[in-house]
């Protein structure tokens, strides 16, 4: 007969790797839907496209939930609870913004999306390849280090080119741009998308903090 009291005390890596892995994912498939997103041409699309993308941020939740579920029962774990939290809830911030991106895009109807917002998009999705090969490693993080370093620095590459992006996005924004209205649409659009690449090198920083803890 199966014991539940002693089978809290057995490690559970198999409970945890594969949900942080769906979750990753799920980041994919939202980045992928959010390059289509910002360039839908009317508003009927554009909600469309959030429905979808809505659906992967409801699946995240879902999946951080269990984890956090997860964590209060189970007695040993891969690693901290408290390294297992973070990464997980800030890898959920990345579909969050992705979300709230597509969310402003449909609420917004913006009257043109610059060349900028497709960039970021593409930045994201690159983001999102880097996530899920960062994550895959995790399971072997103890006994190899050299993949899941490089796939967290470019994490950090890719987010200082969202910067510059953005950055120079609101220059011309700022220089060229005389309907004020669409001024603050378009800056709170492109804003979401260049945090989803800030959220992705924070979820790169965690795991890099894991490596000196835990190599």
């Amino acid at each position: 007969m199966k014991n539940n009291f002693f089978d809290r005390f057995k490690p559970k890596e198999n409970k945890f790797f594969p949900l942080m892995s769906e979750m990753a994912q799920i980041i994919l498939v939202a980045s992928d839907l959010i390059i289509e997103c910002v360039q839908v041409t009317n508003h009927n699309d554009a909600v469309e496209y959030y429905k979808k993308i809505k659906e992967q941020e409801r699946k995240a939740d879902a999946i951080q939930n269990k984890i956090f579920e997860e964590l209060n029962e189970t007695f040993i774990t891969p690693f901290d609870r408290e390294d297992i939290n973070h990464l997980s809830s800030t890898m959920d911030d990345v579909t969050d913004l992705i979300n709230s991106c597509a969310k402003r895009i449909m609420l917004y109807s913006p009257k043109v999306m610059p060349e900028a917002a497709i960039r970021l998009a593409m930045f994201v999705r690159e983001s999102a390849g880097f996530l899920v090969q960062a994550i895959d490693e995790l399971d072997i993080l103890k006994k190899s280090t050299t993949k899941i370093k490089e796939y967290c620095e470019q994490l950090g590459v890719i987010e200082k080119k969202a910067d510059d992006v953005y950055e120079h996005f609101l220059i011309d924004l700022f220089e060229n741009e005389t309907d004020a209205i669409e001024v603050i649409k378009l800056k709170d659009i492109l804003h979401e998308l260049e945090r989803a690449t800030d959220a992705s090198e924070a979820v790169g920083k965690i795991i890099k903090t894991m490596i000196v803890k835990y190599s």
